[in-house]
């Protein structure tokens, strides 16, 4: 299934694949993106029915305007191999490799998924959850976006990166802001997506929103969720507010006026106004418009 054009992603939920009840829950709740895992949330021995679930889930009524994405296991492994025939049933509308750390891992995926039989329209997503892969990382978005499937979003592993590194992820993340903020960068230099990490304690709803608006604050384009009464905030957060569509607003009918056609930079009520700030309005507007017809708002 191929993704609209500037579908929101603001909560991005991970189900377990073996849990069917959720995965049938999941056709109406209001995340914008689910993510069936087959990685980490499924126990060895349940792999080959979680697959096979998944298979006949995707065979059923479809997910509405929820993008549907399913994470494979580990690149080369057995089961990862069997996921990817899985996915080719399904034809979500993205495939979600876990710790890619490298071109040659992603070049090995452009092969796999051409046995495989996937579908040319799928996308594909990276984790980013390795010490190698934030030493790689340019070279990973760049071979990721040559790629086919083209690489369209990454998405923190920040549970991994804290493991792998020792560093801790208390304090408001701190020591892990530097490294937040470069897959942020790349993944803008690259037009790509970028989704945050999880937050743990699905109780503790104000250190989610801290976080989240952190997030927000970063340049994160949505937030990957474990627990569905994390849905509601991300997708609050992550959406444009009244006061900055009304700006916006006021913004491009400023510029719409014929005396300003040819101005560079126009006074705005005592505010000087650039074309890069037109720019800014305008995307935020189609950020928004996206938002209501995935949504129907």
């Amino acid at each position: 299934m191929t993704r609209p054009a500037n579908s929101p992603r603001r909560s991005a939920l991970y189900l377990p694949a073996s849990n069917g009840r959720a995965i049938e829950k999941a056709r109406s709740l209001p995340a914008d993106v689910i993510i069936f895992d087959l990685e980490d949330a499924v126990a060895p021995g349940a792999k080959a029915q979680a697959r096979e679930a998944l298979v006949d889930a995707f065979a059923q009524s479809g997910f509405g305007h929820r993008e549907t994405v399913i994470r494979t296991n580990e690149i080369g492994s057995e089961d990862y191999t069997l996921d990817l025939a899985a996915i080719a049933r399904c034809r979500p509308t993205a495939v979600l490799l876990p710790k890619v750390s490298d071109v040659a891992q992603v070049e090995q995926f452009v092969a796999d998924a051409a046995r495989a039989g996937l579908a040319p329209d799928i996308a594909s997503w990276f984790m980013i959850e390795t010490v190698a892969a934030l030493m790689n990382l340019p070279a990973i978005v760049a071979a990721g976006r040559r790629a086919q499937p083209a690489l369209s979003c990454l998405v923190v592993g920040t549970n991994d990166i804290a493991k792998e590194t020792g560093v801790s992820p208390d304090n408001g993340r701190a020591c892990l802001v530097p490294w937040l903020m470069s897959i942020v960068l790349a993944a803008k230099h690259h037009q790509v997506s970028v989704l945050d990490g999880v937050w743990n304690d699905f109780k503790n709803m104000a250190g989610y929103e801290h976080e989240t608006r952190q997030g927000r604050a970063m340049g994160f384009d949505g937030k990957t969720l474990i627990h569905p009464t994390q849905v509601a905030l991300a997708n609050e957060v992550f959406s444009p507010s009244e006061a900055a569509l009304a700006d916006a607003r006021l913004i491009v009918r400023a510029f719409e006026d014929p005396i300003h056609a040819n101005a560079g930079v126009i006074n705005l009520d005592g505010r000087m106004v650039e074309r890069l700030h037109l720019a800014q309005a305008q995307r935020l507007l189609a950020v928004d418009q996206a938002i209501r017809a995935a949504t129907g708002g």
